[in-house]
């Protein structure tokens, strides 16, 4: 038991011995700094100070971005950009895979690879076992009434479709007699109507002078062309009061009639109407006469 005192003792005083830290100057040996110190108190502030860095670290790598410097920390946002293409990645796969299945129906159809439906003949026979009453095949009043309205509609649209539709106006040229109709069969696409001479000859439509000169065959000819792929022509005036690129108004006097040198037709307007390149019977939209 006294030596286990004796070395307390001697370790109590060696752990509380004052001892003096002393900084001096090399060249005259002055004291510029002098501690007193025990082993007690180096030791006591070794501990803390080495507390006080633990803790520093662990709440910079806990709680402040500066951990993203240290090897093995990811950032945050390299972690939010990994879930997000996460994320895509998975749409992709599923769009992938409906792309997939609707290629493959595509090339069953295309192949004629196709899946047909199969039914069993029990199933069938055993919906018509059970007889059908008349009473059911007859229709009821509801039905009745549904199908006079849908005739009565069928009926009227008959006679709509008879009729053409326009949603344009188309001016007279001229009012006088038809000698010669609209005849494709024969190729003569226009109609003749017989005037007396000089008589104005009017635009159908506004629109621009796309020919104004005279021919050997027609005499004195204009072209206009309208919109919505309309162009009238009018041909054997006697002379003309447009000429090409002018811009003319509906009902615009563009030629007055007259007579070509032929003799045996007489004075009138050979007036040919064109829609999208196709021929068509002026007499359908104009009233001549």
């Amino acid at each position: 038991m006294s030596e286990k005192r004796l070395k307390r003792k001697i370790l109590k005083k060696k752990l509380f011995t004052k001892n003096r830290l002393v900084i001096l100057n090399e060249d005259t040996f002055a004291e510029v700094f002098s501690l007193r110190l025990t082993l007690m108190n180096v030791f006591v502030v070794a501990t803390i100070g080495a507390l006080l860095i633990i803790f520093v670290t662990t709440y910079i790598i806990a709680f402040t971005p500066l951990r993203e410097y240290i090897p093995g920390y990811a950032s945050s946002k390299l972690k939010k950009d990994a879930t997000e293409l996460a994320l895509k990645s998975d749409s992709l796969s599923k769009a992938l895979k409906k792309n997939e299945a609707y290629i493959a129906s595509i090339r069953k159809v295309l192949t004629g690879d196709l899946e047909y439906a199969k039914f069993s003949k029990d199933s069938i026979t055993a919906t018509t076992t059970e007889p059908i009453s008349e009473e059911d095949l007859q229709p009821s009043k509801a039905d009745l009434k549904l199908r006079e309205e849908v005739a009565r509609e069928d009926k009227y649209n008959l006679f709509e479709k008879a009729k053409p539709k326009v949603s344009i106006v188309l001016f007279p040229p001229v009012k006088g007699m038809i000698t010669e109709e609209f005849n494709p069969k024969e190729k003569h696409y226009a109609v003749d109507v017989a005037l007396a001479k000089n008589t104005p000859i009017k635009s159908i439509l506004s629109g621009t002078v796309i020919f104004a000169d005279w021919t050997p065959n027609t005499g004195n000819v204009v072209i206009i062309r309208h919109n919505n792929g309309f162009i009238s022509v009018y041909k054997h005036a006697a002379s003309l009061t447009v000429a090409q690129g002018d811009t003319v108004r509906s009902g615009e006097v563009i030629a007055l009639a007259g007579s070509t040198g032929q003799e045996s037709t007489g004075v009138h307007l050979h007036f040919e109407l064109w829609k999208d390149g196709y021929p068509i019977d002026p007499s359908i939209f104009i009233e001549f006469e």
